[in-house]
């Protein structure tokens, strides 16, 4: 009798080990699930943000953390921004307080056509489906469409007709 109970202790002693292990490893996925959804996307954006925030300059539209919309007139320093919100209106902002930059002002190319660089409006499935140029609807100037034809007696103007 005591022989038996003593053999179900031992037996039930071996596989509580490896329950205390398969009850962390829960855990263990829903951290690594966090990981990957939560905080690793989440510092990403505060890096994009820093270099954001480091790389503001002399005519890029800003908002500021309160919800101010400006023009940068003037980089201070490291830590410091002169913001015009209006015009002759000028506040002194903390580089850190600023919340997005709107539009940076694309800098002049030296030379040739502006769109130089640009790939042409179009592509594979464009041009096999048609979908290419824009045109006019029918009837207005400049239209490049054809009328159609009159079919029926009806439909065609008469001679007295001083509209047709």
């Amino acid at each position: 009798m005591f022989v038996s109970s003593a053999y179900a202790q031992a037996a039930g002693a071996g596989a509580g080990a490896g329950g205390g292990l398969q009850a962390m490893l829960p855990l263990v996925l829903i951290f690594v699930v966090f990981y990957f959804l939560l905080i690793r996307p989440q510092q990403k954006k505060m890096k994009e943000h820093k270099e954001t925030l480091s790389a503001i300059r002399r005519g890029d539209k800003v908002v500021t953390g309160g919800g101010i919309m400006g023009t940068v007139s003037k980089v201070d320093d490291d830590h410091q921004l002169t913001i015009e919100i209006a015009k002759d209106v000028k506040v002194k902002v903390r580089r850190e307080l600023i919340s997005s930059v709107l539009s940076k002002p694309e800098p002049a190319k030296a030379g040739g056509v502006a769109n130089d660089d640009k790939p042409t409006a179009g592509g594979f499935l464009r041009g096999l489906f048609g979908g290419g140029a824009k045109s006019e609807p029918a009837g207005q100037p400049g239209s490049k469409e054809k009328a159609k034809p009159i079919d029926s007696d009806k439909d065609a103007p008469s001679a007295k007709d001083p509209n047709a």
